[in-house]
Parts: structure tokens; C-alpha cells; sequence
């Protein structure tokens, strides 16, 4: 018998995930294209930009990457990103047909 769970926290919190790692997209390009001539004064480090695509911040890297044209020409990026989601949505699927879940969306208001 399928347990139902809601999920609407867990959208809650992917959401935040991904509008963090969409800002740190913004906030390194505008510091990237503020500080051209000093190389990597005050950057993001690009590991702590692909750390957080990999802790459930895929969909907002690879949505501030292409917004804001920003490391998309490294292949790191164009490769792990993409990589990192299909991961991330992988792992949803998967633990949702392990536990056996039935999953609602219903809001808490």
C-alpha cells in the first residue's frame, strides 16, 4: 500500500536551492564584469558554484547560466551541470518508487 506524503515542503526548499545558486550566477557575472581587469578579485570560486548545482541546485545554475551567459563555456560547467539535474531528478524518482510514496502537492494555507 502506497504512503502518501506531502511534498509541497520539499518544492519549498528545492526552490530556495535553486533561486540561491541562480543569485550566486548573477552575483559572480556582475562582479566578473565589474572587476575585468582585476582577474578573480572577490569572485565565487567555480567549486562552490558546482558544489551547490550538485546539492540540489541544478535547475537554477543551468538557468543562470544561460541567462546571464555566464560559464558556459566551460566544459565543467556545460558537462556537470546538466549531469548534476539528471542526477537530482534521478534520485527523486528513484526514492519516490523505493519507499513506495504517493506524493501529493497539496499547500499547507
Amino acid at each position: 500500500m502506497p504512503t502518501e506524503i506531502n511534498l509541497f515542503p520539499f518544492a519549498i526548499i528545492l526552490g530556495f536551492l535553486n533561486l540561491r545558486t541562480f543569485y550566486m550566477m548573477w552575483k559572480d557575472k556582475r562582479i566578473a564584469k565589474k572587476n575585468a581587469s582585476q582577474t578573480g578579485k572577490g569572485r565565487i570560486p567555480e567549486k562552490k558554484l558546482i558544489r551547490n548545482a550538485f546539492l540540489f541546485g541544478a535547475a537554477g545554475m543551468l538557468l543562470g547560466m544561460q541567462a546571464f551567459r555566464h560559464k558556459t563555456k566551460k566544459t565543467k560547467f556545460n558537462l556537470g551541470v546538466p549531469f548534476a539535474l539528471i542526477l537530482q531528478i534521478g534520485l527523486v524518482y528513484g526514492l519516490t518508487q523505493h519507499f513506495n510514496l504517493q506524493y501529493f502537492w497539496a499547500s499547507p494555507f
